[in-house]
């Protein structure tokens, strides 16, 4: 038993069948997350990512191999026991990574479930995918959660190892879809913090009409730890985080043009 998508009496709803035995390969849950869109959301981190940010506070979400095989139907039945409380906040579900756009079937499965049940769905990712894996996952998305690593093509790859035009593919199909968008930026000090790539960035977003925010992220060292237990070599040692000071002249930056800065 559980409650309905309104939060209101409590009944049987069961994933639907076709929907329900779609495995996916997850690294973890939390119940609770504040920051991932709007209210309280339950956040599923799915396992594999294809790009390799030397910023990454998750690395081990990269190896798509690693993880846990779940089911659409398994989340469901534990996502819907926290359904008030996504009510009550005007939360929802968010899938992040790693990078969903990997596991295209299964997040589109469970975001479609989601839907179902009336539960307000987002999609957090860095648009690294060609648009057939894009659409299907983007057509249960009600709220685009979009990470713009880099608006310069050739610094996007120096910073994350893969080409930046598929990011901007996704966001223009997104735009035309008619998806509502928060631009996610991490402000890296010398890889993104420069004034020109904030211009740039800012020419960006004003093509994508659907965009409602650009969310400033400044880059912590939270996941070192990470990079260590799995022995890689931290890629960004001797960076510090960005200064209140330039933190603030980027909002400025993107307020001047017209552009909502959260």
């Amino acid at each position: 038993m559980t409650y309905t998508a309104d939060g209101g009496e409590r009944v049987h709803l069961q994933p639907a069948p076709d929907r329900a035995h779609r495995i996916g390969r997850v690294h973890s849950v939390e119940s609770c997350g504040a920051v991932d869109g709007p209210g309280l959301r339950f956040v599923v981190f799915v396992q594999g990512c294809p790009l390799r940010c030397r910023y990454c506070h998750n690395p081990d979400t990269w190896d798509a191999r690693s993880g846990t095989e779940v089911t659409v139907g398994s989340l469901v039945a534990e996502i819907q026991q926290y359904v008030p409380y996504m009510k009550f906040s005007g939360g929802g579900v968010t899938v992040s990574g790693g990078e969903p756009l990997l596991q295209p079937d299964f997040v589109a499965a469970l975001l479609a479930e989601c839907r179902r049940l009336g539960i307000h769905t987002a999609l957090d990712s860095s648009g690294f995918a060609p648009a057939e894996r894009a659409r299907p996952v983007l057509e249960q998305t009600d709220l685009l959660l979009l990470d713009i690593k880099q608006p310069s093509l050739l610094r996007h790859k120096a910073l994350t190892g893969v080409d930046g035009r598929r990011p901007r593919t996704t966001a223009r199909l997104a735009a035309a879809m008619g998806i509502p968008m928060w631009i996610r930026y991490v402000v890296v000090p010398g890889w993104t913090d420069d004034p020109a790539d904030v211009e740039s960035l800012a020419d960006l977003v004003l093509t994508l009409p659907t965009v409602e925010k650009v969310e400033l992220l400044p880059y912590h060292v939270l996941g070192r730890h990470k990079w260590d237990a799995l022995g890689l070599p931290y890629a960004l040692e001797g960076v510090e985080p960005p200064s209140e000071a330039t933190m603030a002249r980027i909002r400025q930056q993107l307020t001047h043009r017209g552009i909502s800065v959260g």
